[in-house]
């Protein structure tokens, strides 16, 4: 999969490196060409020196590809503007913005664009809203039978009711976060754009949770 990143400061250059060793091909934005000096020696993806809001500049990045994208700078505003134009210029399935103010990235939430505040910052929170399939469990308990694990919800749900990601017995949605709150699921509970599923599994069943996520959706209204 393709992604663009828009900023090289540490996060960025430590976002892109990881997509590049992960398999992916990653384009890296910055309005400064000398911050493409983070990445490190052998770095084979591209670099633009741009505005990540700027269409031509993503256009060079490879943007029409891309399956995800990061806008991870110093500034709030820079990057909702180029998460904005990647979301609804560009149609990029997977978005994520980095922002330092959490009462606006309820806002922006509400935007269908997932954010990450400064105050609970990691470059793997990034990492599993980019690439939601491919991480293996965040937790598992001594014996590694059970597990916690944290999903995006797939577009396919959005809309329809959540009860039917259960599967007694293998894995259950214990609880799900939405517009930045956390709350325990009712059977009647329907699913919207930007929810983040947390899921407790038997440890042998996560592939198996990955096919109903993928699948086709059940229940509706």
């Amino acid at each position: 999969m393709h992604v663009v990143v828009i900023g090289c400061g540490r996060v960025g250059s430590e976002l892109a490196a990881l997509l590049e060793q992960g398999g992916h091909s990653v384009a890296v934005v910055d309005k400064r060409k000398t911050a493409f000096r983070r990445l490190p020696t052998g770095f084979g993806g591209i670099t633009v020196d741009g505005f990540g809001f700027d269409r031509d500049t993503l256009a060079e990045a490879g943007i029409e590809r891309a399956g995800a994208f990061a806008a991870v700078t110093s500034g709030d505003n820079s990057n909702i503007m180029s998460a904005r134009v990647a979301r609804e210029t560009f149609e990029v399935e997977r978005v994520v913005a980095r922002i330092y103010d959490p009462r606006r990235a309820v806002i922006y939430q509400r935007l269908g664009i997932p954010t990450v505040a400064t105050v609970s910052w990691t470059t793997d929170q990034v990492m599993r809203r980019l690439l939601p399939d491919e991480l293996a469990a965040d937790w598992a308990d001594a014996s590694g039978r059970v597990s916690l694990v944290e999903r995006a919800l797939p577009a396919s749900w959005a809309g329809k009711r959540l009860s039917g990601l259960s599967e007694p017995g293998r894995f259950t949605l214990g609880a799900i976060t939405r517009l930045g709150a956390a709350q325990v699921p009712s059977s009647e509970l329907v699913g919207q754009e930007g929810d983040i599923l947390h899921f407790v599994v038997e440890t042998a069943s996560l592939e198996g949770l990955t096919e109903r996520l993928l699948g086709p959706a059940e229940g509706g209204h």
